[in-house]
């Protein structure tokens, strides 16, 4: 697999049915690995190890409904409370972050409610944090570490 702009991190692998699998940790499972999921799990990896977030409020790929259509976001990083600090939308390392991407995690946004949106396909990262007064977002050089 292509090497991201991430720390390095050791990851389990499978191989079945000719298919390469990597364990996610939050899933406890083994998943596919697509160029995709390379990145959602490095990012899941730069959550935890970097910004220090407990594994126990990242949740991975759940199904959400945005009015009539089910959509599936990628990470959502909980608060304590319940309520939802970040949101990652990640892409394969070959799709380009565009206008296109924010909308998409803008509108996950509209159903979900989170202070800071990161978007990233491994190779460029960009993070922003909400401002729900006036629709918008900040762009920012980096989301904040976890608080307690």
């Amino acid at each position: 697999m292509q090497e991201l702009q991430f720390p390095t991190y050791s990851f389990r692998f499978k191989n079945s049915e000719n298919k390469v699998s990597i364990f996610d940790s939050i899933r406890k499972k083994f998943v596919v690995l697509q160029p995709e999921e390379w990145v959602r799990q490095h990012c899941v990896q730069f959550l935890i190890k970097e910004k220090k977030y407990p594994a126990s409020l990242i949740n991975v790929e759940k199904e959400l409904q945005i009015n009539d259509l089910k959509k599936r976001y990628d990470i959502v990083v909980y608060n304590t409370d319940g309520s939802i600090h970040l949101i990652v939308e990640c892409k394969a390392p070959k799709i380009s972050i565009d206008q296109d991407t924010f909308d998409q995690i803008a509108r996950y946004n509209l159903s979900l409610n989170a202070s800071y949106l990161m978007v990233t396909n491994g190779l460029n990262h960009y993070y922003c944090q909400m401002d729900l007064e006036k629709e918008c977002y900040l762009f920012l050089k980096d989301i904040p570490s976890y608080q307690r």
